[in-house]
């Protein structure tokens, strides 16, 4: 059919391109599977002799047993020698890949200034490295590299170069626009130009520095490329690849294309977030279709508008891509926001309820005084439940002391909390590499023994901003927490004009929250350890 789109992710390989992105074996491994999960058709895994990491990858992922086809990455033939004789070209072989992608040089000023070769020899590479491919049956992959921006220098070299690639049996020449400074009108008109002159079906990847990457995959789509390459999370160098996920779901939900099931569509929000913390990158909030506030409501009369039909200001059911619709509460937000994030918790407010007005003017004042809750749903629930009496008493502080000592040039944190569990009164005492971390550590050693399954929880960011920066060293400090148990994130919050209170505050909302949802926490192997948020605070 016409409208299938076959979904190639170089994540593994671009991706980790990207600023800040190292993956282990490990990680990659863990990964390819929740691509494989998500659907994709390619997964491309690096080149399987470039570096110790990624032979040790292609190795161990044939274990896997993949629905997608592991493809490796290479180059065209050395200039002037043979491809049966070029260790990249062997290695992929030996590799025994089912596919395998190798870039070119599509404009002859790469050709001449890089390679520094000959526009004929650039050719011959192209064509005896596809072709020895095709004799080894490796599904062959042509990324035509600089292909937009050779083809506006000069048309008729670049698409010899597609002709070329074609002519050897090149089962996919795929049309990069490597520098990301093409625009999705040139995109359309090129690759519809490429359409009419190559039988081959036709790909596009395409680079974010105009931030245009989505638009000009979507528009090469639309002209008549098959195959889309990108990144999940747009990870990439420079300023990252096209981003998967925003391609498959408005190509899937906005274009009629076909990229993977309904099913799989529905797992995209998981899997972006599942990578992003594999990777150790924080994701966007505001990233579309995937990010935590991308169905995220603040306005009172948007809020009004959308308990009475969400298409009133959501362009998509967020279940589609599996997010789901938040109702943020601040001083900006009206009745509406607290009816429904209150119902969306299963509790019994309407207008006309007293307790909903005491509730608002609460947050009012605890936001008049530095707290933000629409980045802190689970210090909102809290106190949502708190009102509503729905909150028992699982711990309380009965005292806290904190000691920091700077030795041998080295600042170490001691953290002595005395707290009540269940009418036994708990006494301990952790170190750790800065006071929130020792204060965790703490708090952590005292439950553990009534709540083991909070050993699953994780603290993955910690964020402190000053609200009154003219009061310097005694402002007001707000702190904001992220866990999470893998599965699910939650934030909390807490302010005081000390660092060390507004801690607390935060972390025990965390501990809370999470001692509140035990039966979410799952336990497995397989899930993902992220570093400490809190170190050396």
């Amino acid at each position: 059919m016409t409208n299938i789109i076959s979904v190639f992710d170089t994540t593994l390989r671009d991706g980790t391109q990207g600023e800040g992105i190292s993956l282990s074996a490990d990680d990659k491994l863990k990964i390819a599977q929740k691509l494989d999960m998500l659907g994709v058709h390619y997964i491309e895994g690096g080149n399987p002799g470039s570096n110790s990491k990624d032979i040790e990858f292609f190795q161990r992922v044939k274990a896997l047993k993949l629905n997608a086809k592991l493809t490796a990455f290479g180059s065209t033939r050395r200039k002037f020698s043979q491809a049966d004789q070029d260790s990249s070209l062997l290695r992929i072989v030996e590799s025994g890949v089912p596919a395998a992608t190798l870039v070119g040089k599509s404009w002859d000023f790469h050709v001449h200034t890089a390679l520094q070769t000959t526009l004929e020899e650039n050719l011959a590479m192209i064509y005896d490295s596809f072709a020895f491919l095709k004799r080894n049956q490796v599904e062959a992959i042509f990324d035509a590299e600089h292909f937009f921006d050779g083809y506006k220098h000069n048309p008729e070299y670049a698409l010899s170069v597609l002709r070329k690639a074609q002519d050897a049996g090149a089962d996919w020449v795929v049309l990069c626009d490597t520098n990301g400074g093409t625009l999705p009108t040139e995109i359309h008109d090129i690759v519809t130009r490429v359409r009419a002159e190559l039988t081959t079906p036709l790909g596009i990847h395409t680079h974010n520095d105009c931030e245009l990457a989505v638009a000009n995959t979507l528009a090469a789509v639309q002209a008549g490329a098959r195959q889309i390459q990108g990144t999940i999370n747009g990870y990439g160098e420079r300023c990252g690849n096209a981003n998967l996920c925003s391609i498959i779901p408005n190509l899937q939900i906005k274009m009629d294309y076909r990229c993977v099931s309904d099913q799989q569509l529905e797992s995209l929000t998981t899997t972006a977030r599942y990578i992003s913390e594999i990777a150790n990158v924080n994701m966007p909030v505001g990233q579309p279709y995937v990010g935590n506030a991308a169905f995220a409501h603040k306005g009172g009369i948007h809020v009004s508008a959308i308990m009475k039909d969400s298409k009133t200001y959501e362009h998509i059911q967020p279940n589609l891509v599996g997010n789901k619709q938040r109702i943020l509460v601040s001083e900006l937000a009206g009745q509406s926001n607290i009816i429904s994030k209150a119902q969306e918790l299963g509790l019994d407010v309407n207008a006309n309820n007293e307790k909903t007005k005491q509730i608002m003017e609460r947050i009012k004042e605890l936001e008049h005084q530095g707290y933000q809750f629409e980045g802190a749903d689970a210090s909102l629930e809290l106190l949502l439940r708190d009102a509503f009496g729905e909150m028992k008493e699982l711990f309380k502080l009965e005292s806290l002391k904190m000691l920091v000592e700077k030795n041998n040039g080295s600042m170490n944190a001691e953290a002595i909390v005395k707290v009540n569990v269940a009418g036994q009164t708990v006494y301990t005492a952790a170190e750790g590499n800065g006071p929130v971390n020792a204060l965790d550590n703490a708090l952590r050693k005292a439950l553990v023994q009534f709540y083991p399954s909070i050993n699953n929880i994780h603290l993955a960011d910690y964020k402190v901003r000053v609200i009154d920066e003219k009061d310097a060293t005694a402002a007001k400090v707000r702190v904001l927490i992220e866990s999470t148990d893998f599965k699910n994130t939650w934030n909390t919050v807490g302010v005081s004009s000390n660092v060390i209170e507004a801690s607390w505050e935060a972390l025990v909302d965390s501990i809370r929250y999470a001692m509140m949802n035990m039966d979410k926490v799952d336990s497995s192997e397989d899930q993902p350890r992220v570093r400490l948020g809190l170190v050396n605070h």
